[in-house]
């Protein structure tokens, strides 16, 4: 995570800027719904996100939008399973749209469980 609720994902265990893979930020520092703008190495400029993330961390429900558009590349909720009911232990399911990269959501889906424990103080 660097300064303003930004998070940069890089190659390896790299932190050089030209192994930079992706940025995320939240669009705002204070949403009940979790909302995150993503944009590409090459998108310097950052004026359209390349992709869109909306939701609720805490139901366990997140969309995730190729940019500004109505497309959905992934998306996730809570499974309800007996175990998560009387254990308490949240299990979720991704689905990760065609040629959509698996490791690229996942690392959106770590972002997403930061922000999480960030807000409540756990993390």
């Amino acid at each position: 995570m660097s300064a303003h609720d930004r998070w940069q994902v890089f190659r390896g265990e790299s932190t050089d800027q030209k192994d930079l893979i992706f940025t995320a930020k939240r669009s705002s520092m204070f949403q009940l719904k979790t909302k995150l703008d993503v944009f590409l190495a090459n998108n310097t400029k950052e004026d359209v996100c390349d992709f869109k993330v909306k939701g609720s961390w805490f139901e366990r429900s997140c969309v995730v939008y190729a940019g500004e558009s109505d497309t959905i590349v992934a998306q996730m909720h809570k499974k309800h399973t007996v175990q998560s009911i009387l254990i308490g232990k949240d299990k979720f399911m991704v689905t990760v749209y065609p040629n959509i990269d698996y490791a690229f959501i996942i690392a959106l889906i770590v972002i997403l469980d930061a922000i999480n424990k960030e807000d409540s103080g756990s993390g």
